[in-house]
């Protein structure tokens, strides 16, 4: 026996200004009741980088920017059931796990990957943050 499913539609997730369109990637794909979002990165609406040289104003820039993509896509910080966050300096999983608590306080807690890398996109770049989040009502 075969069940025949119809194909699930994926809605790209915008912002206005669009900072990754120029990079010819999406901010966010959401299919059905799941939003995955790209990598979040430090970045003004303009795609210029915040807070170069200062971990915590740039991952607060990319938590900001997760959050406007997941808004966007009908879901929240909230609402984030998996994140992986790479860095450029394990040294600082303390400052982030402070910003963590204050982002993500609702239990249970969110499943997450802190990875160290050796470089991202721009080396400038000390964070960038991607997530998988549930859309409520969809």
């Amino acid at each position: 026996m075969s069940v025949t499913q119809p194909p699930v539609e994926r809605v790209r997730v915008t912002a206005e200004p669009d900072w990754y369109e120029s990079a010819g990637i999406s901010l966010g794909i959401r299919v059905g009741n799941l939003v995955f979002t790209s990598g979040q990165a430090p970045v003004d609406a303009r795609g210029a980088t915040v807070g170069a040289g200062d971990f915590e104003a740039q991952a607060r820039q990319a938590l900001a920017n997760l959050s406007t993509v997941l808004t966007n896509a009908g879901s929240s910080l909230a609402d984030v059931i998996k994140a992986t966050v790479f860095v450029t300096d394990i040294a600082q999983q303390d400052v982030f796990a402070k910003l963590r608590a204050e982002h993500f306080p609702a239990k249970p807690h969110l499943a997450e990957s802190f990875v160290e890398v050796s470089s991202l996109a721009n080396a400038e770049w000390m964070i960038e943050i991607e997530a998988i989040g549930l859309v409520r009502g969809a």
